[in-house]
């Protein structure tokens, strides 16, 4: 990237990466700024008590308003203002980068893990700057900090947000011991083309199941109150439409009607604003002509004046200086005035606020009082956080920050409830006892990087338990194991392919790790094809031929093409990217120790041309017709699918009442029973459908999930009260609700039971 001539920085070096994308920029100190403050303490150590804005006793809504009063145009503006700090945590070049940061600005993407150093930049704020604002440091914590947990998709498999919450609250206290306050997590963007990389990092294809979760790690995050020890803000973002970027083609233009705009995206950001999210992202997409970073009335009439939202906005990375590129603004200045008289209050490193800001105000195209209103709003979530009473972090070592033993117990669980067993045919899985000989064979079998994922926040190699450490551990030198790599993750070279086949006809089974490095999900990552490549797809065939059972373990950031690989494989363990603790249970898994209770939270097509294909498709005109005629219309891996090593037995579904008013509720209940040989858990998924309705609607809806530990023989009721007017009503193009009378279908484990709602 050529930084443009516009550019007020100095010169020391600071580096982010987007995706594949390494971006350098600089965050330094400005060199002109047309607005001149002088820095001088506002009042001694005595006075300060007299100060409201200093004064804890007060209210924080009378703090901002003394504070306001006091700042100058341009401190306010500076506010507004997000620069980047740290060189990958590189140390080398951090003291440089501390020297340079001026104290006025509003936050930092802080990259040192160090938090001495955040003390220091911190102490600079609040002793150097006239008022003693401190700065917000954030960090995009999206799956873990030091102690990685799996990607969020992975996490919504587990249908378990409990275990999500704990593992957002672990984050958050490793994030806060290390100097960081906010979060740019989680992404709620419903996603149902695999082809986005960024699928990855989201809850998959469905608006409730977003709600869910997203709320978990909101409440995880945030814990109680902003202000408790090891609480963190947290983001919901890319606010709004992001995921249907056309042809899954990252950045693009996403074509979203007013009906989906309300019915798919609005659902989980309106569930995380109502749960106490302190603040959103803007989404680098353009929303049917006007850019999710201009677009005032999702910006401003629905999240301020609808939804009441307090907190503020901050663009993505560069996402304001994209509007030109978009062609919605000319240039920078036309750029600024959109996007924040849209309502986006803080502007991530374009630095486009500081240099035309001022020039607006004097112009009168922005008032003083928006300002005010922004920074209010900047100014509120510091005070929440408690910074301005206690700006400093506690400085403990990296030993006592990172991989305690509690976060490490979290880390395994989720890793082991996220994962889901495709296929298991002729019960391959779990391996017999008298196995005495494994082949593990693949690229991903002594890998240390991919399996964190993209996103990776500070997560370090070395913390992996790679799957042969794992199998290792697992079968404790009682099992032989013959490794072969095989093959790379990609190209040609199959000069490894004779080394894993004599592994392989020597063992009782072969195991076969493959699966996507992390760079090819997350950010900038889309691809034409969601096929593994074609020398890891020979590697499985060729081992084939050997006539040893075959086990497949996938790892990747999103759902793959498993069409020819199913064929010939005998047992598939989706494992997707685990982070720190996956190859303890990937291993558990395999031996049995384990039973696999994930389910996938979003569809796996049976070919790339299936897409877009999800479970809440509406129903067509011509139900049997209008298909494929070269494949199967149907998945090859619905959403909500996922085996055990036991088996469930549902009872039969009833309702308290099979007629309900409006102004009632019904309770549904189901019996479940483990009826298998070992203990499991369950995830009751309950689906409503409106059959005719004056907005027609798809064909089920997930509205609400359960998961319960079932030991075996054990019988429990799982319980779902229907509320007509949440589970019932749908949106129309303008947000409006509608709750219209008629018959309802409510769907269970394929159990379908009717009701009628009356007026």
């Amino acid at each position: 990237m050529i930084l443009p001539s516009r550019t007020i920085f100095s010169l020391t070096n600071t580096f982010y990466t987007a995706g594949s994308k390494l971006i350098v920029l600089t965050c330094a100190t400005l060199i002109s700024l047309n607005l001149t403050a002088q820095i001088k303490p506002v009042s001694t150590k005595n006075q300060e008590k007299n100060i409201v804005y200093k004064n804890k006793n007060f209210p924080i809504e009378e703090r901002i308003n003394d504070l306001l009063n006091r700042m100058t145009l341009e401190e306010k503006i500076l506010q507004t203002n997000q620069w980047t700090y740290g060189k990958n945590a590189n140390e080398n070049n951090i003291e440089d980068s501390k020297k340079a940061v001026r104290p006025e600005i509003g936050s930092l993407i802080y990259r040192s893990i160090n938090p001495v150093y955040r003390n220091d930049i911190m102490r600079k704020a609040m002793n150097e700057s006239r008022l003693g604002i401190p700065i917000l440091m954030g960090f995009d914590v999206i799956h873990g900090y030091r102690t990685v947990y799996p990607i969020p998709l992975a996490q919504a498999c587990s249908w378990n947000p409990k275990l999500v919450e704990q593992a957002t609250a672990v984050a958050a206290k490793e994030s806060k011991l290390s100097g960081i306050d906010w979060t740019f997590s989680p992404m709620v963007d419903v996603a149902r083309d695999p082809r986005w990389g960024r699928v990855a990092e989201g809850y998959g294809e469905d608006p409730y199941a977003n709600a869910v979760f997203g709320v978990a790690s909101i409440k995880g995050y945030q814990g109680n109150k902003l202000s408790d020890p090891y609480s963190i803000a947290a983001c919901l973002k890319h606010y709004i439409g992001y995921s249907l970027s056309e042809g899954g083609r990252d950045y693009h233009y996403a074509d979203v009607s007013a009906q989906t705009l309300w019915e798919t995206f609005m659902p989980p950001y309106e569930a995380g604003v109502k749960a106490g999210a302190a603040t959103l992202m803007s989404g680098f997409n353009d929303i049917s002509g006007t850019p999710a970073t201009a677009n005032h009335y999702t910006l401003t009439e629905i999240l301020k004046n609808r939804w009441k939202h307090d907190g503020f906005v901050v663009s993505d990375w560069g996402s304001i200086e994209n509007l030109i590129s978009q062609g919605f603004a000319k240039d920078g200045k036309d750029a600024t005035l959109k996007a924040f008289n849209a309502g986006v209050e803080m502007d991530m490193v374009d630095n486009l606020y500081i240099e035309h800001l001022p020039q607006l105000v004097k112009e009168g195209k922005i008032s003083e009082a928006q300002i005010n209103e922004a920074v209010r709003r900047i100014l509120r979530l510091k005070f929440r956080l408690g910074l301005f009473d206690k700006p400093y972090v506690e400085e403990l070592p990296e030993k006592d920050r990172y991989y305690q033993p509690q976060s490490m117990a979290v880390a395994s669980k989720l890793a082991e409830e996220s994962m889901v067993l495709l296929k298991n045919e002729h019960q391959t899985l779990p391996l017999a006892k008298s196995i005495k000989q494994i082949a593990l064979i693949g690229p991903m079998v002594k890998d240390s990087v991919n399996l964190m994922g993209s996103w990776e926040g500070q997560g370090i190699p070395s913390s992996v338990e790679t799957l042969m450490a794992g199998f290792q551990k697992e079968f404790n030198r009682k099992t032989i194991l013959n490794y072969a790599k095989g093959c790379d993750f990609d190209g040609k070279d199959e000069s490894g392919f004779a080394q894993a086949v004599a592994m392989g006809e020597k063992s009782d089974v072969i195991v076969i790790c493959i699966g996507e490095k992390k760079s090819w999900s997350g950010e900038n990552a889309s691809r034409s094809t969601i096929a593994l490549p074609q020398i890891q797809e020979k590697l499985v065939a060729t081992l084939r031929k050997t006539g040893k059972p075959i086990i497949l373990i996938l790892s990747n950031g999103r759902p793959i093409e498993l069409g020819r690989l199913d064929k010939i494989s005998d047992a598939m363990l989706e494992i997707w990217q685990p982070g720190i603790a996956g190859g303890n249970a990937v291993a558990g898994l395999i031996s049995g120790r384990l039973n696999p209770s994930g389910k996938l939270a979003i569809t796996f097509p049976l070919a790339t041309g299936q897409i877009p294909i999800y479970y809440n498709m509406r129903q067509s005109a011509r139900p049997k017709l209008g298909g494929y005629q070269d494949i199967s219309s149907e998945p090859m891996y619905c959403f909500g699918h996922g085996l055990s090593y036991t088996q469930f037995s549902y009872g039969k579904v009833s309702l308290s009442d099979s007629v309900i008013k409006k102004g009632q509720k019904i309770t549904a209940q189901v019996e479940i029973t483990n009826t298998g040989k070992m203990d499991g858990k369950e995830t009751a998924m309950w689906f409503i459908s409106d059959p005719v309705a004056s907005i027609t609607r798809p064909m089920k809806e997930l509205k609400f999930f359960e998961k319960e530990t079932l030991k075996v023989g054990e019988k429990r009721i799982f319980k779902f009260e229907i509320d007509p007017m949440r589970d019932l009503s749908f949106p129309d193009a303008n947000g409006m609700r509608h709750l219209e009378s008629g018959d309802f279908y409510l769907t269970i484990n394929g159990q379908k039971i009717k009701f009628e709602l009356v007026d």
